[in-house]
């Protein structure tokens, strides 16, 4: 078993591209920029940027979709049962409040935490065993701010923050091919390891 879709998630529009809810299409664009001739194009039926592509070998789709974040699972949901990938053969990056910026941690399945794109995508595919990554942009009561949680996800993180995230991205792009391969034990120390 290994990874043949990686679903980055976030919000469609300028007006959401640099905030927090974003992380999951930030790692997904850098990872398509850095395979050489991969291109996300939009696919009306999937309602969502797909690529496919090779990792580490092997024949990979990257996908964000274009629906808001509460209704990812349409199309995470919709590539998977085209394609007939299994849940476990999905890794869905997300932004994370329970992990501070500047970390990344990989799972398979648990439940949705309150995020509303994870609690759509396991509507869609009936159940929560797929793999997450999970990309740390903090909790605003860690910073002892009165900011309401779904205002704090949906603004730009500050300066310091934002590094820390772009360090986090840098380390999960290193695991992808390992995923693509299916070593999971593997991708996992590396990324949990300081």
């Amino acid at each position: 078993m290994s990874i043949r879709l990686i679903a980055g998630l976030g919000n469609p529009g300028p007006e959401y591209q640099l905030t927090r809810h974003n992380a999951g299409f930030w790692l997904v664009d850098n990872l398509a920029n850095n395979i050489p001739n991969c291109t996300l194009q939009r696919d009306s039926r999937m309602n969502a940027l797909v690529a496919k592509t090779r990792l580490a070998g092997q024949e990979v789709w990257l996908l964000e979709p274009q629906t808001f974040m509460n209704r990812s699972g349409q199309s995470v949901g919709g590539l998977a049962r085209f394609f007939k990938i299994a849940p476990e053969e999905i890794l869905v990056i997300h932004d994370e409040l329970d992990i501070g910026p500047g970390v990344a941690k990989l799972k398979k399945g648990g439940s949705s935490g309150g995020h509303n794109g994870l609690k759509d995508i396991t509507a869609a595919l009936g159940t929560q065993d797929y793999w997450r990554l999970r990309i740390g942009i903090g909790h605003p009561r860690d910073a002892n701010s009165k900011q309401v949680v779904a205002d704090y996800v949906l603004h730009r993180p500050r300066k310091e923050e934002q590094d820390q995230i772009e360090q986090a991205i840098e380390k999960s792009l290193l695991i992808l091919p390992m995923l693509a391969e299916g070593k999971f034990d593997a991708a996992t120390m590396q990324l949990h390891t300081r």
